[in-house]
């Protein structure tokens, strides 16, 4: 169990880091009026993991996280690529439905949990509608790569022990 969870979440890591690779590629090539209308959706002006890092910081009076990137923003945005991962592991052992599309159905319930839910529910994102549709995009396509990457990894692992 505890190797399904370490390797999980080291799985998740990977796929966060490939999301980011192609999420930029995206965000660089995108129209500025549409990252011009993100970036006043976001709230404290900032991604997701940020502004959820400056929320905390908020909670505890401090003024830590008013920069962007910072470690805690990094953290949290790794962190829940990570746990997820962890999780994913663990479950998609019991349940092999939940590797469809080799790691593409983790990645669109990841889309679905993180950006137009949670996210929300913690008021670390502005309204869904006020997002360009390239936001959305985006998000959803960095999620598949993340599932799809996170998976890869996971039977990369296996089939090296």
């Amino acid at each position: 169990m505890t190797g399904d969870v370490t390797r999980g979440a080291s799985a998740g890591a990977v796929g966060v880091w490939a999301m980011d690779v192609v999420t930029w590629w995206m965000y660089r090539r995108q129209d500025p009026t549409a990252l011009q209308r993100e970036k006043q959706t976001r709230v404290f002006g900032k991604d997701t993991a940020h502004a959820a890092a400056r929320r905390l910081a908020r909670l505890v009076r401090s003024d830590a996280a008013q920069d962007e990137p910072n470690a805690a923003g990094i953290a949290f945005h790794y962190a829940v690529g990570m746990v997820p991962g962890a999780a994913y592991a663990r479950l998609r052992q019991a349940q092999p439905w939940l590797r469809t599309g080799r790691g593409a159905l983790f990645g669109l319930a990841l889309t679905i949990l993180n950006d137009e839910i949670a996210g929300r529910l913690l008021g670390i994102m502005g309204r869904q509608r006020d997002y360009p549709w390239q936001a959305h995009l985006r998000g959803l396509v960095g999620h598949l790569v993340l599932g799809m990457v996170t998976e890869a990894t996971l039977r990369a692992l296996e089939n090296r022990s």
